[in-house]
This record gives structure tokens, sequence and C-alpha cells, in this order.
């Protein structure tokens, strides 16, 4: 049985011989820290068509899922054992649909049923004190080479008796955690774990008469029997342990009951560290699970809904209630939630309005919630329907750059060139200013053209322009199929609510931004008379 919470077909997605070789090692001392990282580093992640050069940079997904994803102990967020594995699984989203419906059924599940979400904690928190016993660190290496290694497969028992009898009921994929754990205890190496540990803990019972003082502290003891752990294997009776050592003795062996200690326990866990190497995967597996619980956790923080999207076929309406957008909480900021509703024969979504009116947020947001719906997450919404999209191309983020040959045209138009090349049909397309740099007549004709291709690979795409004018007349006009138009929906104050309606924006608000964020002519000319009188008044002081 493989304990795979990843895909509806379970794999090893772990190298297992090099992950058994280095957990052989660091069993045997010989090694510390880093090993479950590095063994999920190197871990496969099921197949996708998604390249994240085309987005994971403009979402800021590193942050993202270092911040989002958080494991809550107690009163602070634990350190996830490989970020960079959960960022491979958010940034590859699973090119079977099968897969998306596996993890989200497991996540609907840990919501619907807080016994088994408490369950998962408790096991990643046994997965944690693993990590830290095999791998050395965290203040858990004892000076005791045989207590170390019976404490790691005491903890490894804890693992498996918890993965077999605390998942026994879920109906998910994490009922694999329970036949995984049934499986290990019904074999022969978790007997022979099981009297190992029994022999450690139990090797004989005392019967004892104590004497306590008038002033309540113990004066002696008698003890009344010894009864020996007869029944475990590793139990040897008295004489024959005498025997075996005057034999030994005879031989010109000498071992110390340290050595033979040790020789029993190596042996124990050679039949088990097949095992130890999947428990490896499942914590990888575990930590995407609590990780997107976290994010939900942090959302509803702030008053905020997530959910587990419906899919939507081609030819239904995709919309999104209580669209938000999360990477607003790295700034510290508060998002806004809004509605969005795509109808089925639109293909490009041109959306105007004002600075900071949240177009470039509203881009974020539809991303984010795409390539979460696809990794069969939570998505940043109170309800959500998408359509599965082959790939996704957003360039959100366009600068200067000080490599760059190129002026503001050229750059935008190996932008565009960029976006044909990685541009399969059916996909999802995010562009913020399209052409904004250049002049603006040159610069309608490109996005015209651009429109028109993007037509023809039938994308899901949402396309920013301050080109106002020019919105208006493809309205008006109608010439490019599949165009709809979204406006940034303002205030009776004529400031923007960062909600959105049908239509193009009549005006970019540019002296209500201007005023807003000192830069009228007025203001402009009370700095430049501030300035000319501190430069009078250092003149006259060096005179």
């Amino acid at each position: 049985m493989i304990p795979d919470l990843l895909e509806p077909e379970p794999s090893v997605r772990i190298d297992l011989e090099q992950t058994r070789f280095a957990v052989t090692l660091a069993f045997a001392g010989s090694t510390s820290g880093g090993l479950f990282a590095e063994a999920l580093d190197r871990a496969r992640v099921p197949a996708s068509h998604w390249d994240p050069k085309g987005f994971a940079a403009d979402l800021f997904l590193p942050r993202f899922v270092t911040q989002y994803f958080c494991i809550r102990s107690g009163a602070r967020d634990l350190t996830l054992t490989a970020p960079s594995y959960l960022l491979r699984i958010v940034c590859q989203p699973p090119s079977d649909p099968a897969v998306v419906a596996f993890r989200s059924a497991i996540l609907a599940e840990l919501v619907a049923r807080p016994e088994l979400e408490q369950s998962l904690s408790a096991l990643h928190r046994d997965l944690g004190r693993l990590r830290a016993l095999t791998e050395n660190t965290g203040g858990s290496r004892s000076f005791d080479a045989n207590r170390q290694k019976l404490d790691t497969l005491a903890t490894l028992q804890q693992i498996f008796d918890r993965m077999a009898s605390e998942f026994e009921s879920a109906t998910s994929g994490l009922a694999r955690l329970s036949e995984f754990g049934r499986e290990v205890q019904a074999s022969e190496p978790y007997r022979s774990l099981g009297e190992l540990l029994s022999y450690d803990q139990h090797l004989a019972t005392l019967s004892l008469k104590i004497s306590v003082g008038a002033d309540g502290q113990i004066r002696g003891f008698d003890v009344l029997s010894i009864e020996e752990s007869n029944a475990n294997p590793f139990v040897n009776p008295f004489w024959r342990r005498w025997l075996a050592k005057l034999e030994l003795f005879v031989r010109g062996y000498k071992f110390s009951q340290a050595e033979v200690l040790t020789r029993l326990i190596d042996s124990v866990f050679s039949g088990i560290d097949d095992k130890l190497v999947m428990v490896i995967q499942v914590l990888g597996d575990v930590e995407l699970y609590l990780g997107a619980l976290g994010f939900r956790a942090k959302a509803e923080a702030a008053g905020l809904a997530v959910c587990l999207p419906e899919v939507a076929g081609a030819d239904e309406t995709k919309h999104f209630e209580g669209l938000f957008n999360p990477l607003l909480f790295l700034n510290g900021q508060a998002a806004v939630p809004c509605d969005l509703v795509v109808d089925p024969s639109t293909s490009t979504t041109l959306v105007t309005g004002p600075n900071s009116g949240g177009k470039t947020r509203l881009l974020q947001s539809i991303a984010l919630a795409q390539v979460l719906a696809q990794s069969g997450l939570f998505v940043p919404a109170r309800r959500a329907r998408v359509a599965m999209v082959t790939r996704l191309v957003a360039s959100l983020i366009e600068g200067t750059k000080a490599d760059q040959t190129e002026g503001r045209l050229g750059m935008e138009m190996l932008r565009i060139r960029d976006l044909f090349e990685r541009l399969p049909p059916h996909a999802m397309v995010l562009l913020d200013e399209l052409c904004s740099g250049t002049n603006p007549s040159e610069g309608e004709r490109i996005v015209e053209l651009v429109l028109g291709m993007l037509h023809k690979l039938r994308p899901q795409a949402f396309i920013t322009s301050h080109f106002l004018a020019f919105a208006q007349r493809l309205e008006k006009e109608g010439t490019v199929p599949g165009l709809s138009f979204l406006q940034v929906q303002l205030s009776p104050e004529r400031r923007p609510t960062y909600q959105f309606k049908p239509g193009v924006a009549d005006s970019s608000l540019a002296e209500a931004t201007a005023e807003r964020l000192g830069v009228t002519g007025d203001q402009l000319l009370e700095l430049v008379e501030e300035n000319l009188r501190k430069h009078r008044t250092a003149t006259s002081h060096r005179s």
C-alpha cells in the first residue's frame, strides 16, 4: 500500500533508493539535518502542462506559499519542512482533472470533519518529532546512541498506529493512511519492532516494599519479587544469558550488553527502513493540506471566505462571489471582495478605469484563484465556478531591466512575442497595461491586433488598458469577436469602490489622483517655493 495523498492512482514519488541510503546513515548517527527536505525537493510531482516561468514571479507565489500556507502549533506558525516542494505542487497544477477532484475531496472532508483535521495535525507533530530524531536536530540528540535509536523507533511505531486507527473512518484519500498503517501493523517487521520496544520498556516487573520516614522521605525499599517478561522473544532466561556469555568468552569473543542491543535495534530497523522512506513522502503531502487549511484560517480571521470551486464546462458561465486578493495581506492592506461573471461567449475581457482603482489587483486575484483551483485547493472567494485551462500566462509587473537592449516599444513587442510563444489554445492570459508605454495611436493598433489574434486561441484573457477612447470605439463597433468590457465602479464622489461592472470607463480620474497624491499645480508650486526658500536660507548662512 502506497500512502500517496496527491493522486488517485497512488505512486511512489520519492527517490526510494537514495532516500533509504540517507535514512540508514541518519539512523546510524552519521548524518544530520536536511534529510527530509532534500528528499522532498527531489520528489516528483504529478504531471502538469503549466510552466511556472510564465506566472509565478508576477503572482509572488514563493512569498504566497511561505506566508499563507502556514501550519499552526499553539500560538506560532511552524516552519515548513520543504517550502520548495509545496511551491512546485502549487505552481504545477495537474493536467489530469481526476487529481484535482481527489485533492478537493480530501480538503472537503477535513473541513466537514474537524476530528480528522485534529488527527492530521497530531500526525504532523509525530512526523516532526521523527524528523528531529532522525536528523539529530532541535535538541533531540541523545548521548546514548541506542536510546536515540529506540526513541526513533518508538516514534515511528506511534505514527503507524495513529495512521491505522485515526483515519479508519475516512472516505476520501485520507483512508490510504489507515490502509498503510494497518498493512504495516500486520507485517513481521512491525511485530519485531513492537517486541523490541516492549523489551526496552518492560524487561521485568519488580514488586517493592518501600519504607517512608516521618518527614515523607523514602528511607529504603526491599525487592519482594522479580517477574521477567519471558513471553518476549528478546528476553532470555537468566541461566541462558550466562551460558551465552560463557560460550562467547571461551571462543574468544567479547560483547557488551550495549553492543548486543545495538545489533538487535539495527536488525529491526533494517526491516522497516522502506516504511520510513514512505513516511517522508507522507510528511510533504500532509503539509500541503494543513497549509491549505492554514490559508483558510488566515482568510477567516480577516473576515474573508474561501471555498473549493465548482468546475464549469467550456460553454458554461464562470463566476466568482466575494473574490479577493490575498496578496494584499503581504503589504498589511485590507482586501475588498468583489463579484465577477464571465459569459461563455467571452474569450477576452478588457478592463478599464482609473489608476489605483484595483485593475491590477483584480488580475492577480483571478490568476491566484485559477492556480489554486487547478491545484485542488481553496480559492480566495466565497463561491466560485471556474473552467480548467491548459496553461496560465501572466505579465503584470513589467519594468525596466538593467540589461535590456530595447526601448519601451521594443520591450513591449518582445513581451507580446513571448506571450504567443507560450500560449496554447484554451489557456488563461492576464496582461496589465498592454502597450501603455508607447505612442497611443501605434499602441492602439497593436492592442487591436493582439485582441484579434487571441480570439483564435479561445483563451480566458483579461487585459487592462488606459486607452479609453480606443476601448469605447471597440465596444461601439463590436469588430473584435469574443470581446467584453469591464470597468472600475465609482462611488457618487467619483472614488474607486474596488468593484467592477460591465462597460468602459469614461475617465481615468487623473486630476483626482493627482490631488490625492499631491501633484496638482498649486501643490507642486508650493513645493518649488519651499525649495527656493531653503536654498536662499542656506546661501545667506554661507555668506
